[in-house]
């Protein structure tokens, strides 16, 4: 790694990037937008979010608490008029200053905490997995146990939180593209295994990556097919660190168990391909097997996953556990 990069990591800096109209963007990535902050590789950024809960008025006419609202939010509802074409108000975008077109991004996810005591879920008309089934809109106001960690859906039904951002991505190269459909620049993947502890992956398209990240969830299950998860505010902790010396197609992620890889696009099967290929040819790249091996170990230990199915881009992710490799094999 060049010495520029090694070298800032020894006095690397902290950030905090709040919510504010002026530090969001709302309803898309785009590779034209000016950065919020710029910062250095080895730098760690904390940035608020919103929800995509709606307005202060729509949440209390919901049943939430006015004094339950981050006060924040109806400052970025009124001010904020650079809308869409999506609904998901992202805080950012950070510039990473080493990052350049074609290197990747390294995204360590440190810390996601819940900045609210309550998560809303709904479906609307016309949206969702099932939409001919639910020709109709509801809403629900979950409370949130922050210090026990627990989801009250309903009498007799605890949900455990394991929150995470829902949309984390760096900007493509171009102009605005919808905030709502995942790709190669990674954003909406709502990939529930991007917790705090994850570190991910994305390959950079434009000078300074422009990195964005909102769509808190508390929780959410794969698939997400009523659109929505346990919607709520988040605040989270981001390292970033630049390679010049790696190349991806596709957004990886690595847990302190699996190693994920994913692929998005608007047919299941294709966006599985995507992933199974990407795994493919991590197990030849990095644990250094024959493609035929491979294949056969992805058979048999890597676990493919949907991620979601209703962001326009459905999600597939492969789940490969790093156990299975022994001390001695292990590269």
């Amino acid at each position: 790694m060049p010495c520029l990069l090694m070298c800032h990591a020894a006095t690397a800096a902290d950030y905090n990037l709040p919510a504010r109209p002026d530090t969001v963007a709302w309803g898309y990535y785009s590779g034209q937008s000016k950065p919020v902050l710029t910062v250095h590789s080895g730098d760690t950024v904390r940035m608020q979010s919103l929800s995509t809960c709606g307005t202060p008025e729509r949440m209390i006419a919901n049943g939430v608490k006015p004094e339950d609202i981050p006060p924040y939010t109806a400052a970025i509802y009124n001010e904020v008029k650079d809308k869409g074409p999506g609904g998901h108000i992202l805080t950012g975008p950070v510039a990473i200053a080493e990052a350049e077109p074609g290197d990747v991004l390294e995204v360590q996810i440190l810390k996601v905490d819940l900045d609210a005591n309550f998560a809303c879920n709904g479906f609307a008309l016309g949206k969702g997995f099932l939409p001919m089934e639910y020709p109709y809109s509801r809403s629900k106001i979950v409370p949130l146990d922050r210090d026990k960690m627990i989801g009250h859906f309903g009498p007799g039904i605890e949900i455990p939180l394991r929150p995470f951002f829902g949309s984390m991505g760096l900007a493509p190269a171009g102009g605005k593209i919808d905030s709502a459909p995942p790709f190669v620049h990674a954003g909406n993947m709502d990939n529930k295994e991007l917790v705090a502890g994850t570190t991910l992956y994305i390959p950079v398209a434009v000078k300074g990556g422009l990195f964005q990240a909102g769509d808190g969830h508390a929780a959410q299950g794969n698939g997400e097919v009523d659109i929505t998860a346990l919607e709520t505010y988040l605040s989270g902790s981001f390292r970033f660190i630049v390679h010049k010396d790696r190349r991806l197609l596709w957004p990886r992620a690595e847990t302190p168990t699996h190693i994920i890889t994913m692929g998005f696009n608007p047919d299941l099967k294709t966006a599985t391909e995507h992933a199974l290929r990407d795994m493919l040819d991590y197990l030849v790249t990095e644990k250094h097997l024959s493609r035929d091996d491979a294949y056969m170990l992805a058979s048999v230990a890597v676990d493919m996953e949907i991620t979601q199915l209703v962001d326009g881009n459905v999600g597939a992710h492969a789940m490969l556990p790093k156990k299975i490799f022994t001390a001695k094999a292990a590269k």
